[in-house]
């Protein structure tokens, strides 16, 4: 074909003509490296089974503990007051001092009472006086009365005056004995040791004492060494406390000492151990609970009355249970689970019922037995119906974590 238009057309026709055969060469070559290679590559592609770290239960012997929150307060606590009245010379004691027994804490003014002392002591030795008067008088009158010289009612009234002398003399003994402990009082000393509050009246003021009604207080004395600490029991606690008590499994805190171990705030083991001594005689119907005391030892004297505490209470007899990390514990919506080693190597997850923790490892209640093999490392590459590469733990899953 001739001219401009034909002469373009000879022209594509002839380039494409060229062109396919190289175009299909190369989506040959393309095609079949795709199709040579892509077996290899899904061969590779599959991945080897997981390395997991296994290990058995442990089997011992544990004691079950239920845990409650609690308060401090001290055994013995006064509140200072003066038994008498006047005006505090001197405080004799540093704020938040330990106090011991008969330390002397305030001084009040004794000048009142002296001068009271020296006044009963006068009447004193004037009733005693009129003792001695009226006893002669008497002898006087009983050797005369023989002579008839005087009548039997004479020496009567003699012998009535004497009693009556006697009679004041003891009165004026009690003023004298009272007046001297006004002046001892006058000393207020600690009636108990223990760790003293701040002095809450300053040299110079005022005090009230017992005589006046409502005496003044002047500080606090609590004791540390032993502490109470008090916490409330749910009905539900104590009553299965009462069945293993009645089936002979645990002794009753009432008339035992069972032992009760304390953590305070921030610890994560217990620190202090005591014993329970206290039971309340019912249960408050307004919380359904039982109050409860145990008494701690506190010889570094580190608890202060009014803190809080966790208390851990024998909650069962000893027997045999098998143990586990608490790491090898999974979720599963609202079961727990564990994930076991069959002989085949397979992953299986198997759902267990939790105890309480002891020493570091979990209590399984139910679900596992001695010789399953737990996964305690690599649970999140465990996946179940699969293989994996299972290793046995270097240590025994019993070790403290």
């Amino acid at each position: 074909m001739s001219g401009p238009d034909g002469s373009e057309q000879f022209a594509r026709s002839h380039d494409f003509g060229l062109a396919r055969p190289s175009a299909i060469a190369a989506l040959l070559v393309a095609t079949f490296a795709l199709t040579g290679c892509g077996q290899p590559a899904s061969q590779a592609a599959a991945p080897p089974p997981a390395a997991v770290t296994v290990a058995q239960p442990v089997k011992r012997t544990v004691t079950d503990w239920d845990e409650f929150t609690g308060r401090f307060e001290a055994v013995e606590e006064v509140q200072v007051r003066p038994r008498v009245g006047g005006f505090v010379n001197s405080v004799e004691f540093t704020d938040g001092a330990i106090v011991r027994q008969g330390d002397l804490l305030y001084v009040i003014d004794p000048r009142p009472f002296e001068a009271v002392a020296t006044q009963a002591e006068g009447q004193l030795a004037d009733a005693r006086a009129r003792v001695e008067l009226a006893k002669r008088e008497l002898d006087r009158g009983l050797s005369l009365v023989q002579t008839s010289a005087v009548s039997e009612q004479v020496v009567d009234q003699r012998r009535q005056a004497l009693q009556a002398a006697h009679a004041a003399a003891t009165q004026a003994e009690g003023a004298l004995k009272a007046a001297k402990l006004n002046i001892e009082f006058t000393h207020v000393t600690a009636p108990l040791t223990g760790r003293v509050s701040r002095h809450l009246v300053s040299p110079g003021n005022l005090v009230q004492g017992s005589d006046g009604g409502s005496s003044t207080l002047l500080t606090s004395i609590v004791t540390l060494d032993p502490i109470y600490i008090y916490f409330d029991m749910d009905e539900a606690t104590f009553v299965k406390y009462s069945k293993l008590w009645f089936e002979g499994r645990r002794p009753s805190s009432r008339d035992t000492a069972n032992p009760v171990q304390v953590s305070l705030v921030g610890e994560t083991k217990p620190s202090h151990e005591g014993t329970i001594n206290f039971l309340d005689n019912r249960l408050d119907v307004s919380t359904g609970t039982l109050r409860s005391r145990a008494v701690v030892k506190n010889t570094d004297q580190s608890i202060l009355p009014g803190q809080f505490g966790r208390v851990r209470l024998i909650a069962s007899a000893p027997y045999e249970a098998l143990l586990i990390p608490d790491a090898a514990i999974a979720t599963d919506q609202s079961r727990k689970i564990v994930f076991v080693v069959k002989p085949d190597d397979t992953v299986e997850a198997r759902p267990v019922v939790l105890g309480p923790l002891d020493d570091g490892l979990r209590v399984i209640r139910e679900g596992l037995k001695a010789e399953d093999r737990v996964i305690v490392n690599g649970v999140q590459r465990a996946r179940v119906g699969a293989k994996v590469a299972p290793q046995t733990a270097q240590a025994p899953a019993g070790g403290k974590p």
